[in-house]
């Protein structure tokens, strides 16, 4: 029924067509024949016979009959305007053109680009495009410890579910890891991380990048493929034994929350201690590269002067690994702080003084030697390690951003 309705609606049309130019008809009618051609030269016959699903066969049929109705000249324009929309095209920019577009695109945009075409995704999984994601995104996060993490999952090839599930990426698998759009199946996400993956423990991936490239690494962080090792300041949500620490943890990102979950080494016989919904402003990369089993050895101790903010390293036992605690360098008990008069940078010990403690707490205040200091301290009071003398406002405003409202006993 439906072609024989096209048949028939083209064919009066045609008879109408013709007798337009064999009587003379008033000035609205010429008009008419004007919108009719238009909207003749905007007809794609291929679209319209997808559109209402009928047979190819008739439709060439049909294209035949139209251009002996359409003068030459008429035809010639048809074609060229749809020569012109089509030949515009991403692909036809200069490499540089394009290189800028795809710069400016956020990591979303430039995963699905990838997606696109075989020509394109080379180019969007450059390593040089997704540095500037990195750095903008996980560059205050991720430290050497991290990298050595992930170069290591890389090493053993446990870093994506799809090829752990799959063997090696070779065969059936490989093929449609590296050749179809799974994004365009996917929807889409919000976030890079809901974008590519139907759902968060999907297994499959979104895009065929190399293992150790930086787009690979960095949908390995957003979609919480990844734990890496980080630390977290007043850890187990500010637990008042723990508060302006600072203890390492291995951290995954949730991208639905834009939150993190820790989980803390365990210590002693205590067993790992988990935490959800840790925020960005309480997680940073470890500025010492060490275990934090290990002693740091302390450099700066010869140019600490009163007033100075600093983190050293305690623990309650030799069995558990150290935190970094705050502190404020203070003057001796013979000084009597007035900075025309004092001499305690000359001396050969060194106040270190805890101000969230009140006044006469054995947690306020302890005197470390400059030249000999180790790990100092008791199974009572804990033990003291390693001092580092912090250089930037950025460690100094975030330690007093995390100041405790009430005094701690």
């Amino acid at each position: 029924m439906t072609i024989l309705f096209f048949f028939f609606t083209c064919l009066s049309f045609i008879f109408f067509y013709k007798s337009l130019t064999l009587q003379l008809l008033p000035p609205w009618a010429y008009e008419m024949r004007l919108v009719t051609i238009k909207i003749w030269k905007r007809l794609s016959f291929t679209q319209l016979a997808k559109y209402i699903k009928i047979n190819p066969y008739f439709v060439a049929r049909m294209s035949k009959s139209y251009s002996k109705i359409i003068p030459s000249d008429l035809k010639f324009e048809v074609l060229n305007s749809e020569i012109e929309d089509d030949k515009m095209s991403l692909l036809d920019l200069p490499d540089l053109a394009l290189e800028c577009i795809l710069e400016k695109l956020p990591a979303d945009g430039l995963c699905k680009m990838s997606s696109v075409s075989t020509s394109l995704r080379t180019t969007c999984m450059s390593n040089h495009l997704w540095e500037r994601h990195m750095k903008q995104k996980w560059g205050n996060l991720i430290g050497p410890a991290a990298y050595r993490e992930w170069k290591w999952q890389v090493a053993t090839r446990n870093e994506f579910g799809f090829l752990d599930h799959h063997g090696n990426g070779k065969g059936l698998f490989g093929f449609l890891q590296k050749t179809w759009p799974w994004p365009l199946f996917f929807g889409k996400g919000k976030n890079i991380g809901n974008y590519c993956t139907k759902k968060r423990n999907s297994s499959r991936s979104c895009y065929s990048a190399p293992a150790d490239s930086l787009m690979s690494w960095y949908m390995a962080l957003q979609t919480g493929k990844f734990w890496f090792p980080a630390q977290v300041y007043n850890r187990e949500n500010g637990h008042v034994g723990f508060m302006l620490s600072c203890y390492d943890a291995e951290l995954c990102y949730d991208s639905r929350t834009d939150t993190f979950q820790a989980r803390y080494p365990p210590h002693g016989r205590r067993p790992v201690a988990v935490e959800n919904g840790v925020t960005w402003d309480r997680v940073r990369a470890a500025p010492i590269d060490s275990s934090p089993h290990d002693l740091h050895i302390s450099e700066c101790l010869d140019e600490l002067r009163p007033g100075d903010h600093i983190e050293i390293q305690w623990r309650r036992n030799k069995e558990f690994p150290y935190g970094w605690w705050y502190g404020v360098v203070g003057h001796l008990e013979l000084c009597d702080g007035n900075q025309n008069y004092c001499r305690c940078y000359e001396s050969d010990m060194v106040a270190l003084n805890f101000n969230q403690y009140t006044p006469g707490s054995r947690w306020r205040q302890t005197i470390v030697s400059r030249k000999h200091h180790r790990e100092e301290g008791n199974g009572a009071d804990g033990f003291y390690g390693g001092i580092r003398k912090l250089q930037t406002s950025n460690e100094i405003s975030t330690w007093k951003r995390l100041w405790p409202v009430d005094v701690l006993e």
